[in-house]
């Protein structure tokens, strides 16, 4: 980053930065430090994801899945602390998009771009449908769809996607109209998770019926089940949720000093939801009424705080969720829109001259924001009554999140080894940039191990996982189908969107790979 003239304001050195890129400033920076952390956080969104999956790690790990928590956690902050650093060089829309296409030319950037869009979509409908564990809960008037609001049955998972339709339009509405409401609604809704949090941690704490070595014991757990293979399933759980950091890279462009701000913010919204879901999980097993008789792996969080509780309390906490459920769908949407902008903006998606377009009225790229929302509420009204819908979204998502992170991670460590590194240089405080030094290598190397192993554990065919109710082999094997099917997708998209702009140009389609991969590497 060159010194601009002291002139100019903070954000017009930010333009001034963002013209080294070749782009115009076009989005408006109205977001400071604590929004940029609440856009990673809030996606992240531990209410959310803790009260959705808290009864798959808890059914299949016991007392034990506790442990998943923070192996994940730790692998998850290397690749956070490898994001950390290429935010501070490379402050741009579409972080993991730019990232990838500058480590590892354009076609590796371009096809994690695609599935970073594709992974956001299908994160999105997953986060919408999550009303349907909180709402019914505390009111049976929001059960509109038959009687039966568990997730996993017809009644619930029809409910659900009306739920989640409602929600979805909701946020879309809100997300193309003000960058400033979006990110008021944002902080406030990450101030209220977070005060949520605690209040759960400590009420279930007074109400504790055992003390926190629960967490020590192997309970649902002996030689009959083994215990690797459970507490890898029951891993998923921590994996879904420790995502999504990233999203505060996505909102650099409209960051007050991107530079000095979005690296901390990153690492901050890892390690506060990292913190806080740990305590949420301990103080539910110490809390739960019972831990055998298989009511906390059928009916989660809610059954421990309308049990531990009483209704009044535990519903108020539970409208709380409510809250942290929408600020999450809000987040998730606004981090897929600015990515779907910066790649048209790159002229490498299909629809491009429309979906690169920013309103002059209200400073956002709505054609960007709205496909996403349609796109995810398509998700879900296809599976309308697929009582498998949660779990098999919820799959699919994650692992197409840890794939296109790895298309970040494993570029940066091949830099690294061949003597590439990355750009030195100051923030817009004057302060070196945001700097790993002697250790950047180790985390790297851990951050992409990590990633891999992952990635094939959220991939791996396992049928009382994807297709618990035995309704088709297709569920079996869903995410390595979706994964196929978003790799032969995106080959095709990408192919025929090279075509297009090349004749749109009036110049030859390059003929070697080599050249395919210098276009956009250098930009």
């Amino acid at each position: 980053m060159s010194a601009p003239p002291e002139t100019l304001t903070t954000d017009q050195i930010g333009a001034h930065d963002l013209s080294h890129f070749g782009y115009a400033q076009q989005l408006s920076r109205r977001v400071g430090s604590y929004a940029s952390f609440a856009a990673g956080f809030s996606f992240v969104s531990i209410l959310t994801t803790v009260f959705q999956l808290f009864g798959l790690g808890f059914g299949f790990g016991g007392t034990a899945f506790f442990w998943t928590w923070p192996a994940v956690l730790a692998g998850q902050l290397m690749v956070a602390l490898c994001f950390a650093e290429l935010a501070a060089r490379y402050p741009l829309s579409g972080a993991i998009y730019q990232w990838a296409r500058r480590l590892g030319g354009a076609v590796i950037g371009w096809f994690a771009g695609w599935t970073m869009v594709i992974a956001q979509i299908i994160t999105l409908a997953t986060a919408a449908i999550a009303l349907q564990v909180v709402l019914p809960a505390v009111w049976p008037g929001f059960q509109l769809v038959g009687s039966d609001p568990a997730l996993a049955s017809k009644d619930g998972a029809a409910n659900a996607v009306l739920l989640g339709c409602i929600l979805l339009a909701a946020t879309t509405l809100l997300n193309a109209t003000s960058v400033r409401i979006t990110a008021i609604v944002n902080s406030v809704g990450v101030t209220c998770e977070l005060i949520g949090v605690v209040l759960i941690i400590v009420l279930l704490t007074m109400r504790a019926e055992r003390g926190p070595s629960v967490v020590l014991h192997t309970t649902n757990l002996d030689s009959t089940t083994g215990y690797v293979v459970p507490l890898l399933i029951s891993a998923l759980m921590a994996a879904y949720v420790l995502v999504g950091f990233d999203s505060a890279g996505e909102l650099s462009e409209e960051t007050h000093k991107p530079r000095a701000t979005t690296p901390r913010t990153i690492i901050r919204a890892v390690v506060a939801s990292g913190i806080g879901g740990a305590f949420l999980i301990i103080a539910a097993l110490m809390a739960a009424p019972s831990l055998t008789d298989g009511d906390l792996a059928t009916q989660g969080l809610p059954y421990v705080l309308t049990s531990r509780l009483g209704t009044t309390p535990g519903k108020l906490l539970l409208l709380d969720v409510a809250l942290a459920v929408c600020v999450c769908t809000l987040a998730i949407q606004t981090a897929a829109a600015r990515m779907i902008f910066s790649m048209a903006r790159d002229n490498v998606l299909p629809g491009s001259r429309e979906l690169r377009k920013v309103s002059k009225r209200t400073g956002t790229p709505v054609a960007a924001t709205v496909v996403p929302g349609v796109l995810a509420a398509v998700c879900l009204v296809v599976n309308v009554g697929n009582a498998g819908l949660f779990l098999g979204l919820a799959s699919v998502c994650i692992m197409l999140l840890y794939v296109a992170y790895l298309m970040v991670t494993a570029p940066l460590l091949v830099r690294r080894l061949t003597g590439g590194g990355l750009p030195a240089g100051v923030d817009e405080n004057g302060r070196p940039l945001f700097s790993l030094g002697r250790f950047g290598l180790i985390v790297n190397i851990v951050a992409v191990a990590y990633g891999l192993t992952m990635a094939i554990n959220l991939g791996w065919p396992r049928a009382e996982v994807y297709d618990p109710a035995g309704d088709g082999w297709y569920l079996h094997y869903l995410p390595l189908i979706t994964l196929a099917v978003v790799a032969a997708g995106g080959l095709l998209a990408y192919r025929t969107q090279r075509s297009a702009y090349y004749a749109s140009i009036g110049m030859p389609l390059p003929a070697t790979a080599s050249t395919v991969e210098a276009e956009g590497a250098s930009a």
